[in-house]
């Protein structure tokens, strides 16, 4: 267990910059767990996170924008979600792009449907680091100041491990019914 938290300690925050670029949640809840526990330093973890979150939606933006072909070549699969996405952005306007921090399934679906429109890329950039200040603030310190309970809730699945797949199982499952309904033709 011990080389478990010396190779964390040498190469999280590598893992954690790379994570972070297309998402980062899981990765930032486990550096805020972590840094509860001693092992990470919290500071460096939210820098890290911040950095890669917020770097990596201005390159998806960047792609949509100017890499057109090879994006759609990616996305083709994902048409659905991407009007779904176009049409979140039209509901909440530019909220959108703080809201889509927090949910999973969209999170790199946003910054490319907003590439794809004529969205200000400074206003875009602006938006995106603030909103990427503010999820790394609350994940962090959320996760950082709940260390204690989400400690208890991986040793009760390390005694039980049969819980870590029924959680995924429903979680996933949640997901995929919704954005199936949200994308639904009608």
């Amino acid at each position: 267990m011990e080389d478990t938290f010396s190779n964390l300690a040498t190469y999280g925050y590598i893992g954690l910059f790379l994570y972070s670029l297309g998402g980062g949640f899981v990765a930032l809840v486990g550096a805020g767990v972590l840094s509860y526990m001693g092992k990470m330093d919290l500071a460096t973890s939210m820098g890290v996170a911040f950095v890669a979150n917020a770097l990596g939606d201005v390159m998806l933006f960047y792609m949509a924008r100017y890499q057109k072909s090879i994006m759609m070549d990616g996305i083709k699969k994902h048409r659905r979600k991407l009007a779904l996405s176009h049409i979140m952005m039209k509901r909440y306007g530019s909220w959108i792009i703080l809201i889509q921090k927090y949910v999973y399934g969209i999170k790199t679906l946003i910054p490319i449907a907003i590439g794809l429109t004529k969205y200000d890329f400074k206003k875009f950039s602006i938006l995106n680091v603030i909103s990427s200040a503010i999820w790394t603030l609350s994940v962090g310190f959320g996760s950082y100041y709940s260390g204690a309970p989400l400690m208890k809730i991986a040793e009760l699945i390390g005694e039980k491990p049969w819980i870590a797949p029924l959680i995924l199982v429903v979680f996933g499952g949640s997901l995929w019914l919704y954005l199936e309904k949200a994308t639904k033709k009608r």
